[in-house]
């Protein structure tokens, strides 16, 4: 199995939340307080873990999250870039990730939604993290909505 690496030019608290996560098998780690950047408080996050679509390097990232019928919602977000981020790229170029959920790990199926699905399910990730609102308002693109299904092994 390839080694995982953490992208060198993520900020050291970002770092710090995957070694804690990791270390503590999501005890500490997965309920994030976002307050330490200014964000509303302790927000669920789960682990990613894509295929770089240049390197093929495994990357690893913690992301905020919800939970859905089919498995966990994220938001390609970007804090309102006008790009989308590397990792949703990454999962573009190779839907078949890995996540870790609290001391859950499991391989998963990447998709990304469209339609009433999508505007459901923004709406949902809205309601757990209310930036993305404003994240929207900066960008012209619409920012994916994307869902993790597990996959049965």
């Amino acid at each position: 199995m390839s080694e995982v690496s953490v992208p060198a030019h993520l900020p050291e608290w970002i770092r710090d939340h995957i070694r804690r996560y990791l270390e503590s098998d999501g005890a500490d780690g997965h309920m994030w307080d976002s307050s330490v950047v200014g964000g509303p408080g302790l927000l669920p996050t789960l682990l990613l873990t894509t295929t770089g679509r240049k390197s093929g390097k495994l990357q690893m990232l913690p992301l905020i999250y919800g939970k859905t019928e089919a498995g966990y919602a994220i938001v390609a977000s970007k804090g309102g870039a006008p790009s989308h981020p590397a990792w949703y790229l990454n999962l573009i170029a190779h839907p078949e990730v890995k996540v870790q959920v609290e001391a859950k790990r499991f391989r998963a199926r990447a998709r990304t939604t469209t339609g009433a699905e999508r505007s459901t399910l923004w709406d949902q990730m809205v309601a757990i993290y209310g930036p993305y609102t404003d994240y929207q308002k900066l960008t012209e693109r619409e920012i994916p909505v994307v869902i993790l299904e597990p996959l049965g092994d």
